[in-house]
């Protein structure tokens, strides 16, 4: 607080006469300084008159003039040196209104009764009007004295304030009152005129005071705070001055305090806070019932007809300072470009005068008009600026409300908080709740159908995933690990030969045992057809793996002979049918995690938002090379879909699929595909952008001859970290032209050193 000012004004202002009255500093407070760059000086006083109505602020606008303690007289932008700096001093300021006076309409300035500066004649335009006694000050505390009689006497007879003549004073309309002060909360909506609203407001009811963030701001602006740049929102203004002791929000804290303690009017200018219940209640909680008057008054839907005059008046104001500011700067532009063609001519001129003088000396200089070396300087006229004209057009006369390039409430706190916006009711504790606008039912029906829209195009930030979409995310992290080593070992002969070797025995060991139990019961018919059915059913199969129905394997990690399902997969198989997965748990999840009827799911904007959120990695749909969304819809259209009514990305298949059906769907589409390659269908290539493989350390790279650097077919190198295992070194085929890839389920990156998969 000790950067802010302290105003306050006279409740009787002088409109005739001739009076005085009296300031004196009792104490100077020298604040603490942590090192940063602050408004000087550190105490301040300015003593003065200004209009009722208009600014607390002295030095703020036309419509005050004033003494300060740097010994300056200030009226708008003059600051006119007239007198010592003063501080131990008793300060007295006289106004002359007595227009039989030689002196009249005239100000003085006195330091302990002795005349510091002459008569200094009042702005004109504030002739005639009432003038009230006004106070800014920081830093210090003062003594002022109305009269009856001054503190240091005036070399002449002049009276106090206090004792004017009736007809020489006007009282100020803003009187206390002795009924119980109010304070209200009005709500409105973003975007919809709620900031007009509380100034027209606060305009027409000038007893009333505005307790919001923005008027903080302008607070500490008007105290000569520099103006932090534009940023936040208007309910939320960024007020970054660069002083901690203002940029921490303690000034809030402090008014917050002390705003029930004092006997005034307020408004509560926060626009997010007045929607929503919970910040209704913590500010109605600070306002004691028994000490104030509690209301809310509604401001949603179509405004009222002064209203929308209002706000033409204001878009009319804009569109004019901004024609003026234009018109001054072009002008300025012209005059520029004016005093350059004046002084490249003048120049032009003193170089003939010099050759003229030159051909004078050598006797070369001719007679006549046509000789003369002198040029007469033609004067131009200067064109006189004409008044601006700017007219509204149709469009800016339809408007209801104005806009403005700040919005009224950040997007990342809308997003949070939009959900949460309700209507007052005197459940909160209301005494009263008015409708200025609309109804009752009409704005109940118009924030349902805002809340509803914004569920459609704004996202969930506080949502976070939920522990079933953790355990089923890591399930499916297992499982795709697992398929990748089934595919490795299958694409390794010896490791091939092993399953089959490790299925037999198992399966031979599994028959032992129930020929056993056979054995024991006698049965020795049902023992012998016992192994029989086991010749059979180890007998090597030949597998039509081309002619295979995908969608009847049963088990996709072996189709009979040892060989999985995803056999042929290359990065781009593994790269969708993790995609898929991804999408469908995704949409499955967010629908559970939110629980909001009214949005079920989100629009193809925010998937990268949703996607971070839930799998902590970005969304990257360049690296599939698609020129557009649908495409990638097109090619996933088995997994997922677009809502063509809401635009909402929506599940195809069921909650409790099977992890392998996404796999199916995933070989099913790469036979089509390779079917309309092989039949010279180019758009049926894919062009997924592979990931560059992570940096490895030196040990981790072996001796090189087992690396990934190559890609031939059956080609093997070290094992991933993942899998802990060691392969035997094969001898590579050529060097490929792009490392081959694999990946790695957990992480959704590409890992060139597993060697999983070789040329087809």
């Amino acid at each position: 607080m000790q950067y802010l000012l302290a105003c306050v004004r006279s409740d009787t202002g002088i409109k005739s006469g001739r009076y005085m009255f009296e300031v004196r500093i009792v104490e100077s407070i020298t604040p603490m300084e942590t090192g940063e760059r602050t408004p000087t000086p550190k105490q301040l006083l300015r003593v003065g008159f200004s209009l009722a109505g208009s600014s607390l602020f002295l030095a703020d606008g036309c419509d005050s003039f004033c003494f300060d303690s740097e010994g300056l007289f200030i009226h708008e932008k003059l600051r006119k040196k007239v007198g010592p700096k003063f501080r131990d001093a008793v300060v007295a300021v006289l106004l002359n209104l007595d227009q039989s006076s030689p002196n009249k309409n005239t100000v003085s300035l006195f330091l302990n009764g002795i005349r510091q500066s002459p008569p200094l004649p009042i702005p004109e335009h504030l002739c005639g009007k009432p003038l009230y006694p006004t106070l800014s000050f920081k830093n210090v505390s003062l003594d002022v004295n109305f009269g009856p009689s001054p503190r240091k006497a005036l070399p002449f007879r002049c009276h106090m304030l206090a004792g004017a003549a009736a007809a020489d004073v006007e009282a100020s309309p803003c009187k206390a009152s002795a009924k119980k002060p109010e304070v209200i909360l009005p709500v409105g909506l973003p975007s919809q005129g709620f900031f007009d609203w509380v100034d027209e407001f606060v305009e027409k009811n000038p007893g009333y005071v505005e307790l919001s963030d923005r008027k903080i701001l302008e607070w500490a602006q008007k105290s000569g705070l520099w103006k932090p740049k534009a940023g936040g929102s208007l309910d939320k203004p960024e007020g970054h001055f660069g002083v901690p002791a203002l940029d921490d929000g303690s000034v809030r804290r402090v008014l917050s305090n002390i705003s029930p303690a004092l006997n005034r009017n307020y408004i509560i200018g926060e626009l997010k806070g007045n929607l929503v219940e919970a910040d209704r209640a913590a500010t109605l909680g600070r306002f004691n019932p028994q000490d104030f008057s509690r209301k809310s008054v509604v401001v949603m839907g179509e405004p009222t007809a002064d209203y929308k005059s209002r706000v033409q008046s204001l878009i009319l104001a804009e569109k004019k300072t901004k024609a003026e500011q234009e018109q001054k700067r072009k002008a300025q532009a012209e005059e520029r470009k004016r005093m350059l063609e004046l002084k490249r001519k003048k120049a032009e001129e003193a170089k003939k005068a010099k050759e003229a003088a030159q051909k004078k000396k050598e006797g070369k200089e001719e007679n006549g008009d046509d000789a003369k070396a002198e040029a007469e300087e033609t004067a131009e006229d200067v064109k006189m600026e004409e008044p601006v004209q700017v007219e509204l057009t149709e469009e800016e006369k339809s408007l209801s409300y104005r806009t403005s390039t700040t919005p009224d409430i950040s997007e990342r706190e809308l997003t949070k908080s939009f959900a949460k916006f309700s209507l007052p009711s005197k459940e909160e504790g209301f005494e009263a709740i008015s409708f200025a606008w609309q109804a009752e039912a009409d704005c109940a029906a118009l924030l349902k159908k805002w809340i509803l829209q914004k569920k459609l195009t704004q996202r969930a930030e506080d949502l976070q995933p939920g522990a079933g979409f953790k355990e089923t995310w890591t399930k499916w992290q297992k499982t795709i690990q697992e398929w990748r080593r089934r595919q490795a070992d299958y694409k390794e002969p010896s490791k091939r030969k092993a399953l089959a070797a490790k299925k037999l025995e198992t399966a031979k060991k599994a028959m032992e045992e129930e020929k056993k139990k056979l054995m024991e019961a006698g049965d020795e018919d049902a023992a012998k057809a016992l192994e029989e059915k086991f010749a059979q059913d180890t007998a090597p199969v030949e597998v039509n793996f081309d002619d295979l129905d995908v969608f009847a394997v049963e088990d996709v990690m072996d189709l009979g002979n040892t060989m999985p399902l995803f056999a042929q997969f290359l990065y781009e198989d593994w790269a969708l049918l993790n995609l898929r997965a991804e999408l469908h748990l995704l949409l499955h999840n967010f629908k559970k995690d939110l629980d909001d009827a009214d949005r079920p799911s989100f629009v193809e904007a925010h998937l990268g938002y949703y996607y971070q959120k839930y799998f902590k990695k970005s969304w990257n749909f360049n690296q599939y090379g698609l020129a557009k969304f649908a495409d990638l819809l097109d090619i996933l259209k088995d997994a997922i879909s677009v809502d063509s009514t809401s635009n909402f990305l929506q599940a195809v298949q069921s909650d409790d699929v099977a992890l392998e059906t996404f796999l199916k769907y995933t070989e099913d589409h790469r036979r089509e595909r390779e079917r309309r390659v092989d039949a010279g269908d180019e758009t049926a290539k894919l062009k997924f952008s592979r990931p560059a493989p992570p940096p490895t350390r030196q040990a981790d790279m072996g001796s090189g001859k087992g690396s990934a650097s190559g890609g031939g077919k059956g080609k093997s190198g070290p094992a991933s970290d993942s899998y802990h295992a060691k392969r035997p070194y094969q001898q590579s085929g050529p060097p490929a032209k792009q490392a081959r890839t694999t990946y790695d389920a957990r992480g959704s990156s590409w890992s060139s050193s597993s060697g999983y998969y070789g040329r087809r």
